[in-house]
């Protein structure tokens, strides 16, 4: 029998990429999608971590279960950190990617390379019927570039250039992008931390 994760998100895509790169713990990953009627999470933290905990939190609580909580976002250093935890309605509330990628281009319009420098932030938190387990965050560093550029990954991965490899995220796919990016570097250190929970519960 496996054990469950259930994963405080309504995001595809989101999601799949936490099932890679949490793939090989023998996790049934679950989301809030698979449950009705759950209470609602109002996102009003003022950062990643105070979000990723308060989702992981209040699922957890109510189902009872292992779950994990993640906010992320993109911060870039010419708009003082924004669109930062208000990245997926930088445009307005139900606002597309591609609407907060296009407003995103033209507040950075004319600006050189050396000024568009940015991180994507991703914050984790594990908690279960009882307590708040562990929060952890991880970064990745980039540049916006001019133009969208490729069609995977989503949000601001189009637009998130990676010098190292002179591609966005958008362009270099899952391959490289779940050994590097800032989702996978916090759910490295969660991974660990589900191995030990597993271990000391490993009747839940």
């Amino acid at each position: 029998m496996s054990f469950e994760l259930v994963v405080a998100t309504k995001n595809k895509k989101k999601l799949q990429e936490i099932r890679d790169i949490l793939s090989g713990l023998g996790l049934k990953i679950t989301s809030i999608v698979d449950y009705p009627n759950l209470p609602r999470i109002i996102e009003n933290g003022k950062t990643f971590k105070s979000n990723a905990a308060k989702k992981a939190l209040k699922i957890g609580s109510h189902l009872h279960k292992l779950t994990m909580g993640e906010d992320s976002g993109l911060c870039v250093n010419a708009l003082a950190g924004r669109p930062g935890i208000y990245s997926s309605r930088f445009s307005g509330k139900n606002k597309s990617d591609a609407q907060n990628n296009a407003k995103l281009l033209r507040l950075l319009e004319g600006l050189p390379m050396s000024k568009r420098r940015s991180h994507y932030t991703c914050a984790v938190a594990l908690a279960d019927g009882k307590r708040l387990i562990a929060v952890v965050e991880g970064k990745c560093f980039g540049i916006i570039a001019r133009e969208l550029k490729g069609s995977q990954g989503f949000g601001y991965d189009p637009l998130f250039l990676i010098p190292r490899y002179k591609k966005t995220f958008g362009q270099l796919g899952e391959g490289i992008k779940h050994k590097m990016s800032h989702r996978y570097k916090a759910l490295k250190q969660i991974r660990k931390i589900i191995e030990k929970y597993i271990e000391k519960h490993p009747c839940s």
